[in-house]
């Protein structure tokens, strides 16, 4: 796996917007957040959020008999693949013009746009090298 680029599935995603958004949690807090839009039993969020830990996507440390979750990915790079996907597939765009669409929105800071320009130019310049 390219650590830059983890192909996320859409519930290991949601479960990382929940992480990004309130930070370390249980998979209790994450469960809750999730039960609007996910009708999971608890044991599937938990079986997630484990599986998740063994791709190292999450960590997970003790803390007062309980664990906490953080995710080991950055906003950036969890989004990166479906930019890459949206800007190739669906609006057929440069990934450059996708990435600007992001500075109009509050869903990235700066710092986090920079970031994605940063790992889809890398990810661009790989596949240049390869063909």
């Amino acid at each position: 796996m390219d650590k830059n680029a983890p192909e996320l599935s859409k519930a290991e995603y949601d479960i990382l917007r929940i992480l990004w958004r309130q930070g370390n949690l249980t998979v209790r807090e994450v469960h809750d957040s999730l039960k609007d839009t996910r009708k999971w039993a608890y044991s599937t969020t938990k079986t997630m959020m484990d599986r998740m830990v063994r791709k190292k996507y999450l960590e997970r440390r003790p803390f007062h008999r309980i664990y906490l979750y953080k995710s080991l990915i950055s906003k950036p790079q969890g989004i990166m693949r479906w930019v890459e996907f949206f800007a190739d597939r669906v609006l057929e765009m440069d990934i450059s013009s996708t990435v600007a669409l992001f500075g109009k929105t509050n869903s990235l800071n700066s710092e986090e746009i920079e970031e994605l320009t940063s790992l889809l130019e890398t990810s661009r310049n790989n596949k240049d090298k390869d063909h």
